[in-house]
């Protein structure tokens, strides 16, 4: 038989609908000259069945099934590993996919230059919407040979396996194979392709698909998708403690503050994000396995962080999970503490007590905040929605406080108003903001939907209302957030007299910050006829041939 130029190994376990498309990318690839390797973790649905098909429809395939389930990805990469016949190997998960010149740019790199492993860049698709990104863009934004890691450390946060074509000689010479029997092999595996090779070639163009699916149900979801389970945690911070040995013992202790920083901001903020959605018994559990791990970290990486993250850092640590939590609703928005108090000397800390230890007083400092003196279109405050009543139709009442930590707001009713854009037109309902106290202010709006300016067409899409402020003829426009208990609630409403049904959803978000979400879906006749329509006649050939006529007719 030929020798293959690359081996991909395709891992899967109870995923025979979605394994035919991974293969299908494979089989599809412009460098035919491949060797395919199902590795099966023991499969109980018809994943055999459907691999034992796809292997007789091409030579190329080869099935394997292990005599048990692992449990992980490390044991099914590993045994495909002992049979590969090429001397290049790369990995697959078998809910997701390799563009079509995937292998021939990976391949291509390896020839033009001898290196221990290529990798490129990796497409992340949503499978709820379909939105596309690229995974840590800045580290692929150019072709480049890296000389061993120290020369760019920033690679440490591209710890994916998958995005990577390695020769096989540079894993057999270091005995280089997947940990057994823990999650989150990858990073370990990475960290350690990282420090070994040599030297790496990274190229700009996408070599993997990613589909993400956020609302997998928890019994499929991925294993970063099951941070709500304590062992996830206890599993990722295991397999930090065997980085931070591996570090050590390959003589790359100097990279342990470049790591510490990408695990405080990659690892811990994923977890960061969920704290608010998590009750006091979580925490305190999570609290137990995370700290003990977390003073062992570089100070100068917490030092690199946002002060957002920094005082979710500090407020865990310091075991006030409650404030942990608030805290933790503001991450990546902008939004600022309910309170803060200064010392003697004018220092604001986060909180409505001074700092007792050094460290807590450093963490704790948001001067660089500047909540009493950022331009007002860009100051932060702090907007809650404290009572959300449902009144008669589609109508709500919300009952909204406002935190002015900085004293930014004069004395006296506050003009607001809320905004909400279903389409291109923006819904502006304004109210009054009243003092309860120095940097408190609270207010009631009534929220009519029905009155709201969906399309004729139709709108199907989620919004999140934002409330602005008006000062001095300086607006400032901050997120909404709501509590986090109340029900969902679907009603129907029948837009422009009925002629433009919707189903709409009222729901706390669920994830990120937490904003009043609002959801719609046409129904009836706007959803199976007015917009396919207009989705025909908004291409772009349409729309340009129309512009064409109109410009003829003047």
């Amino acid at each position: 038989m030929t020798i293959p130029d690359v081996t991909v190994t395709v891992i899967v376990f109870n995923d025979a609908a979605r394994l035919p498309r991974a293969v299908a990318s494979l089989r599809a690839q412009t460098h035919a000259n491949i060797e395919i390797v199902i590795s099966d973790d023991h499969s109980t649905d018809d994943t055999p069945a459907v691999a034992r098909e796809l292997a007789a429809q091409d030579h190329r395939i080869r099935y394997i099934r292990l005599p048990e389930n692992s449990g992980g990805c490390s044991a099914p990469r590993n045994r495909a590993i002992e049979i590969a016949r090429a001397p290049y190997l790369m990995f697959l998960d078998s809910d997701d996919e390799l563009p079509p010149r995937a292998v021939e740019l990976l391949l291509a790199a390896h020839r033009e230059r001898e290196v221990d492993f290529a990798m490129g860049a990796v497409r992340r698709v949503r499978v709820d919407n379909g939105r596309r990104s690229t995974w840590m863009p800045h580290l692929v934004t150019e072709r480049r040979t890296v000389e061993g890691i120290e020369q760019d450390p920033r690679l440490l946060f591209e710890h994916l396996s998958t995005s990577k074509m390695y020769a096989r000689a540079f894993l057999d010479r270091h005995q280089l194979r997947f940990p057994e029997g823990i999650h989150y092999e990858d990073q370990l595996f990475s960290a350690q392709a990282y420090c070994l090779a040599k030297a790496f070639t990274v190229i700009p163009d996408p070599v993997y698909v990613w589909y993400i699916e956020p609302f997998a149900a928890a019994a499929s979801a991925s294993i970063s998708n099951q941070r709500h389970k304590i062992s996830n945690v206890r599993d990722r911070v295991h397999v930090q403690r065997l980085i931070d040995d591996f570090l050590v013992s390959s003589g790359h202790a100097a990279l342990r503050e470049d790591k510490d920083y990408k695990f405080l901001k990659h690892d811990f903020r994923m977890y960061a994000g969920d704290l608010p959605y998590r009750d006091e018994e979580w925490l305190a559990s999570f609290a137990d396995l995370m700290n003990p791990y977390l003073d062992t970290l570089s100070p100068d990486a917490y030092a690199r962080l946002p002060r957002a993250e920094r005082v979710v850092l500090e407020l865990l640590r310091g075991g006030r999970t409650a404030e942990a939590r608030l805290a933790a609703r503001g991450l990546g928005h902008a939004v600022a503490p309910r309170q803060v108090t200064t010392d003697e000397t004018g220092v604001p800390y986060w909180g409505d007590t001074v700092p007792a230890t050094d460290r807590a007083r450093r963490e704790l400092d948001v001067s660089e905040l500047e909540l009493d003196t950022r331009p007002f279109p860009t100051a932060q405050f702090r907007h809650e929605i404290v009572d959300l009543t449902p009144a008669p139709g589609a109508s709500l009442t919300l009952t909204i406080r406002t935190y002015d930590p900085g004293l930014r707001l004069p004395v006296g009713p506050q003009r607001a108003s809320l905004l909400l854009t279903p389409g291109r037109r923006r819904m502006t309902i304004p109210f009054r903001l009243d003092p309860v106290r120095p940097g408190v202010f609270e207010g009631t709006v009534r929220l009519d939907l029905a009155s709201a300016p969906v399309p004729l067409h139709g709108f199907a899409g989620v919004r999140h209302p934002l409330l602005r402020l008006d000062q001095q003829g300086l607006s400032n426009s901050a997120l909404l957030l709501a509590p986090l208990d109340f029900p969902s609630r679907t009603i129907r409403v029948p837009y422009h007299s009925g002629a433009a049904p919707h189903d709409l959803t009222l729901e706390p978000e669920g994830r990120n910050p937490g904003r009043l979400q609002l959801r719609w879906t046409p129904v009836g006749v706007t959803a199976r006829v007015t917009r396919p329509l207009v989705r025909r006649i908004a291409r772009p050939r349409v729309r340009n041939a129309a512009r064409l006529v109109a410009s003829v007719l003047r």
